[in-house]
């Protein structure tokens, strides 16, 4: 009977022990942190992301995937709910893009922020509020690979259309011409040389040429100071410049004095002697005008009341 007993304490103690042990798991398994709701809906390709994933704002853990399940109203989109802290500085400029830990191909929702709305973003589970997705890098690097394959193939579709046998054949005589003028470029210092030979003759001849030069611009530059000398002579105040023009001017007002007054009684002078002269020889022709006066001249030629003398008519 005491066996008995004894084994039904040990049951019992076992019993209260798991259940003991079941409490404080679930007691501690319970999570007291009270999670934030947000949504995401995008309708890009989430490869790799699976419910429980990790949710990372720039880097830290701020919360977890909740699910992932098609938008019932918009045809291709897709949800993705999350939990996140609330001390979290989700706002209405906060983004999501999705990441991936390292060569596992395992994705998590990486949340960052541009800044350009720094109002908090409200959310319960009543109004679930919604985050903006955004391509990731492996995305970008997708789609900018499938470009840059695209944009390969038309170079060199291109090269191809280039090295046509026509193309390919310019190129070679092309080639062909360049290795012919390098040959001859080869012979070009032979020629030269001859000419690089003469040049200290010819730089020494240089040398006495600018020496000549030199002199000659000195003596220019002597003479040069010697007519600004002349010159500023010529141009003084009582210099020969002057003066002529002093006596020029004298000679002028001797010439005005000659024609304005010693002309008058020349003219007069001379009209006088052509009178006396024709007086004289009317006194020498008809000396005796003295006493009778001059005779009526009959008129000549050409003058009034002119009769020209008539010619006699010979006997037949």
């Amino acid at each position: 009977m005491e066996n008995k007993s004894h084994a039904l304490m040990a049951g019992l103690f076992t019993l209260l022990l798991l259940a003991g042990a079941i409490f404080a798991g679930i007691w501690f398994k319970q999570d007291r942190v009270q999670w934030v709701p947000y949504q995401i809906a995008t309708k890009q390709s989430i490869p790799g992301l699976n419910p429980q994933a990790a949710v990372r704002y720039r880097g830290l853990d701020v919360g977890k995937v909740d699910g992932i399940a098609f938008d019932p109203q918009v045809v291709g989109q897709i949800l993705v709910n999350i939990s996140v802290q609330p001390d979290a500085p989700i706002t209405e400029s906060t983004f999501a893009t999705l990441g991936y830990q390292g060569v596992t191909g395992i994705a998590y929702v990486q949340l960052d922020d541009d800044g350009s709305r720094p109002v908090r973003l409200p959310s319960s589970p009543q109004k679930i509020a919604r985050i903006e997705m955004r391509p990731s890098l492996f995305d970008q690097l997708q789609t900018r690979g499938l470009a840059i394959l695209q944009q390969t193939e038309e170079v060199a579709k291109r090269i191809n259309g280039i090295l046509t046998p026509e193309n390919q054949k310019a190129i070679i005589d092309a080639a062909n011409n360049v290795s012919r003028a390098a040959v001859a470029l080869e012979t070009i210092p032979d020629k030269i040389q001859p000419t690089l030979d003469r040049l200290p003759a010819i730089t020494a001849q240089a040398q006495q040429t600018l020496g000549t030069v030199s002199k000659l611009s000195a003596d220019a530059g002597a003479l040069t100071r010697s007519l600004n000398g002349l010159v500023t002579g010529l141009q003084a105040p009582n210099g020969p410049i002057t003066r002529f023009s002093s006596s020029m001017e004298q000679l002028g007002a001797v010439a005005g004095k000659i024609e304005f007054e010693t002309l008058p009684l020349i003219n007069d002078a001379r009209t006088s002697l052509r009178t006396l002269n024709r007086t004289l020889d009317n006194l020498n022709e008809r000396p005796q005008s003295v006493l009778f006066g001059s005779s009526v001249l009959a008129p000549g030629p050409g003058e009034s009341g002119f009769t020209a003398p008539r010619t006699p008519v010979q006997a037949q």
